[in-house]
């Protein structure tokens, strides 16, 4: 059976069939990108007494009833959404764009990192690996190197960079690679809220250009609807002149300059008041990072609102970890986040055909 036809049947099954003893395979992007959900939200990926599913389906279908009390504007209807760890693994061994930059800085031949750049992606790569502890302000400091060591490329320059990686393996997982990557159960969410008319938000402390290539044509959002970390965009001539004093000319052309700002913790809630201009209804976290954007969602809201929260507690399909997952119970108990979790509430997590090594 040829690809396109088997492609056809997947597509067709995740549309109007239930899995039975069907097999899930690992999800090309092609096949991911045509995971359908209906209005009423017949989910196919979710176990069916999952508790954080019906409280989410019991959600949607109050807000948008018009004769509830409950019922949303459309146009409020505003989902954000994290990504690393909501949707795409970050476990395996770490977020994609951390492996990205490691990639770049220790073993790509045709580009020669700063001596610090190296001195710190070895760091990085050595506390990934358990050799070594994370530096302090690793964060923002990964950022920062992250950036520079893609300094000076065009726009497609560094997209071609980062298709060509999302071709490569996840590490620890067998029949996956980056770009498949995604979580079918949140993409499932995705596609349920669209279908339901609400705007859905990815805000990411990942780069900006990277949310961008990976998830906007997978998961049907516009670009303009991606709010991450930032590099500088620059004209290729601008030297150090500030964009206020330089007037782009007509054999000027972009290129990637260094870190403004990483989008963590309470500059997610900042950055979705300046770009969104509206309070979210609806939010999905994993970690404490997302403590600030979750809150927001629910506090104060004039409209029903709710956020969810994506335990990592799966030690069979995924590199779940029980104690981090107990403190992120923890957490979500404490603020009311509905808890979603991997183990209990998912038939699969990228198809039955990814598993441990």
């Amino acid at each position: 059976m040829n690809k396109k036809v088997l492609t056809g049947i997947l597509a067709g099954i995740l549309t109007f069939g239930n899995f039975g003893n069907f097999e899930v395979q690992a999800a090309t992007r092609a096949e991911i990108a045509a995971v359908q959900v209906k209005k009423s939200g017949n989910f196919q990926y979710w176990n069916k007494d999952a508790e954080s599913l019906a409280a989410l389906k019991n959600y949607v279908k109050d807000v948008t009833n018009k004769k509830s009390k409950n019922f949303i504007p459309i146009e409020d209807r505003i989902a954000v959404f994290d990504m690393d760890g909501t949707f795409l693994c970050e476990t395996a061994p770490y977020y994609f764009e951390w492996m990205l930059y490691l990639d770049r800085a220790l073993y790509d031949e045709s580009f020669t990192p700063s001596d610090f750049d190296r001195e710190y992606a070895q760091d990085i790569e050595a506390a990934i690996r358990g050799a070594k502890k994370f530096p302090k302000n690793v964060d923002v400091d990964e950022a920062k190197s992250q950036e520079s060591v893609f300094a000076g490329m065009t726009p497609a320059e560094y997209e071609k960079y980062v298709q060509e990686f999302m071709q490569k393996p996840v590490e620890g997982l067998t029949n996956l690679k980056w770009g498949e990557a995604f979580y079918l159960p949140m993409v499932e969410v995705i596609k349920y809220l669209q279908a339901n008319d609400f705007t859905v938000y990815i805000v990411s402390g990942s780069d900006r250009p990277t949310v961008r290539i990976l998830a906007c044509d997978l998961l049907k959002i516009a670009p303009n609807n991606v709010i991450g970390s930032d590099p500088k965009i620059l004209s290729v001539n601008q030297d150090e002149n500030d964009g206020g004093n330089y007037v782009y000319k007509k054999n000027d052309y972009l290129v990637r300059g260094n870190l403004i700002e990483k989008n963590l913790k309470m500059n997610k809630v900042s950055v979705i008041a300046q770009e969104i201009g509206k309070q979210p209804v609806l939010g999905f976290g994993n970690s404490s990072g997302d403590t600030s954007m979750l809150n927001y969602t629910v506090y104060g809201n004039k409209y029903k609102s709710a956020a969810f929260f994506v335990i990592c507690d799966d030690l069979e399909r995924e590199f779940g970890n029980a104690k981090k997952a107990e403190s992120c119970r923890k957490l979500a108990r404490e603020n009311g986040w509905y808890q979603i979790s991997m183990h209990d509430d998912w038939k699969t997590i990228y198809g039955d055909k990814v598993v441990k090594k």
